[in-house]
């Protein structure tokens, strides 16, 4: 009974340090004689602090039940340590507990604004390891399970502790109520429809069919749906009976009182919530979860072998990888809706800049998904295929879409001094990081070395065989070549750019250098990672070392489109300027009846009255 409770407790903490920090970071404006953010920073290091001593207590529980050995016993604390850091059922909760306690030790000594909105999504990102542990992490789909656990958690986190925390500082809101409560309905609608598709998707995942709907993980599932349809009538009510009315009058006590009312309602509910989830991460979904080993590929990559490889099935293969596919469709979602938002105000976007944008997402989505994503996790030619348009292709559409300008065109800019969308995009384009990262040499030292480290090192082995090394692999690809195409023909607002004849020496020189590591992929005769490409036994890939080499070629050879496309729009970009500033000197010269040239003339000629023509 104490372990499920404490759980409660670590769930709740947890929610609360989210929601503080969101209130007080990013929601929450401060009066010139009000102390509200510093006593959300207060509850925040109190909350951050059960946290991380309940996460680290609940670990102490766990390796007890595991061990069957009682905690204080002889040797217990030293076997408890080793083995906390050799499974990830019990790491995953220790890392997560570790940073709760970090980020409360913050906490306790800044509570500024840009500080907390820091620590929020510091917060979030500590959530994200306990996706890894439970039964997500048995599940015969491992990746779709764990992602749908990492959206639900961070979804609900946010949701609840958005709600607990407005609760807890109603009273202290003022005037800021009305700006509070909306701009938190708003996050908490994103949240519900997060939880929502989240939660159908792990269901389905674990249950395996509507048949099990009856099992004792079933009803818990079929509960905890209830309770989500509840909330969201809540939610509901809130925005339409009580938001609005709180915007129009926000000094009548009426609303104010119903608002207070109708969110603790929702707390009890929440708690309900967390209290069945609780339940159902100790139920052993129906049907068991055992993988078998005896597929190499199933027991190193959670996936099954695919089938014979063809150029067919790599080009028409497909399986969802709802991570990435969900960001995809995101971000699509997101630009169409900012570029309506400017339409319908009157205001044009380039339609071509909209076509890159959703070009450079589906590509990305189609990479993922198809046949190149599936057989690049057991092929290391096709692994490069995946690679080279994730980090050049991609990229290349996506910084054409200038999705920066369109943001702060589109998103709205806060008068109360607090941090919104935009507020918090114009801090990082200006930001002391991205002058440093996004100088095109910064930049291009990063994308190559960074090549060569990941393949150099136990890092791709990584890549290859655990859940989060892939998604940090897929993230880092993405992230460097963004930057490092952005440094060299970026529009959007940032740092101040080289001059083109540099960028394009900066370009020549990154080329080379990735040719270079493609012609050593191609002549190397050691085999990266060989206990994992060894042990897969492919029938379709008899020697992993011709393979390897395959994948230099690709490396060397599919450099070259990218490349020339850069270099043609650096080259354009020179164009533009070097038009740009002689139509400048055209005005200049207009408007002083050419008085640079008339006084260069008159030098000239006083130059060659005193003994002839200039020296050069």
């Amino acid at each position: 009974m104490g372990h499920p409770l404490l759980r409660v407790v670590h769930d709740l903490a947890a929610a609360l340090t989210v929601g503080m920090f969101l209130l007080g970071g990013l929601l929450m404006p401060e009066g010139k004689n009000t102390q509200r953010r510093a006593y959300a920073g207060r509850l925040a290091t109190a909350s951050a602090t059960v946290w991380g001593l309940a996460g680290l207590l609940g670990g102490v529980m766990a390796y007890s039940d595991l061990s069957g050995t009682a905690i204080g016993s002889s040797g217990f604390f030293s076997a408890y340590w080793t083995n906390t850091w050799q499974l990830e059922l019990l790491r995953a909760p220790a890392i997560t507990s570790s940073a709760a306690l970090v980020i409360a030790l913050l906490s306790s000594i800044e509570r500024g604004r840009n500080a907390m909105a820091w620590l929020f999504f510091a917060s979030v990102v500590a959530i994200l390891p306990l996706a890894l542990v439970g039964h997500a992490a048995g599940s015969a789909d491992h990746d779709s399970a764990v992602n749908s656990l990492a959206f639900h958690l961070v979804g609900a986190t946010i949701w609840v502790g958005g709600l607990l925390a407005l609760l807890l500082l109603w009273s202290r809101l003022g005037k800021g109520a009305a700006a509070t409560a909306a701009r938190y309905s708003k996050i908490a609608l994103w949240c519900f429809v997060l939880v929502a598709l989240s939660g159908l998707l792990n269901a389905a995942v674990r249950l395996g069919g509507f048949g099990e709907l009856t099992s004792d993980y079933g009803i818990l599932v079929l509960a905890k749906t209830a309770a989500l349809v509840v909330l969201g009538g809540f939610g509901y009510l809130q925005r339409e009976r009580v938001i609005r009315v709180l915007e129009r009058s926000p000094d009548e006590k009426a609303p104010r009182g119903a608002f207070a009312r109708f969110a603790a309602l929702e707390v009890l509910v929440m708690g309900a919530t967390v209290g069945i989830a609780t339940a159902l991460a100790r139920t052993p979904p129906p049907g068991g979860e055992e993988i078998s080993a005896s597929d190499p590929v199933l027991d190193r990559t959670g996936y099954p072998t695919p089938p014979d490889f063809t150029v067919t099935r790599l080009l028409t293969m497909w399986r969802t990888e709802w991570l990435f596919t969900t960001v995809a469709v995101i971000a699509i979602g997101v630009y169409l809706a900012w570029m309506l938002r400017l339409r319908r105000r009157g205001d044009s976007w380039p339609i071509h800049r909209t076509i890159c944008w959703v070009a450079g997402w589906l590509l990305f989505v189609y990479v993922i998904d198809s046949g190149i994503g599936i057989y690049g996790r057991v092929m290391f030619s096709i692994h490069m295929i995946e690679h080279m348009i994730i980090s050049m292709g991609v990229p290349l559409l996506l910084v054409l879409g200038a999705p920066v300008t369109l943001a702060l065109r589109a998103l709205p800019k806060r008068k109360d001094a607090t941090l919104g969308p935009r507020e918090l995009i114009l801090a990082t384009v200006h930001s002391r990081a991205t002058r440093f990262f996004g100088n095109p040499v910064v930049a291009a030292v990063l994308f190559f070395f960074s090549l060569v480290v990941f393949y150099y090192s136990p890092l791709f082995g990584l890549a290859l065989q655990t859940h989060t090394g892939h998604v940090l692999m897929i993230v880092h690809f993405l992230l460097t070549g963004y930057l490092f195409v952005w440094s060299l023909i970026g529009v959007d607002p940032g740092p101040p750019k080289l001059p083109a004849p540099l960028r394009l020496l900066v370009l020549l020189v990154t080329l080379a250098s990735h040719a270079f590591f493609g012609v050593a992929l191609m002549t190397g005769t050691t085999l990266l990672v060989p206990e994992f490409f060894n042990a897969l036994q492919l029938p379709w890939v008899p020697d992993p070392l011709d393979d390897q080499q395959a994948a230099g070629a690709v490396a060397w050879g599919t450099g070259e489109l990218p490349t020339v496309i850069l270099a043609v729009l650096v080259t354009a970009d020179w164009l533009r300027s070097d038009n740009k500033e002689a139509r400048r000197q055209e005005r200049q010269a207009e408007r002083d009846d050419d008085a640079d040239l008339k006084a260069y003339n008159e030098y000239l000629a006083g130059r060659a009255g005193r003994g002839g023509p200039p020296k050069e």
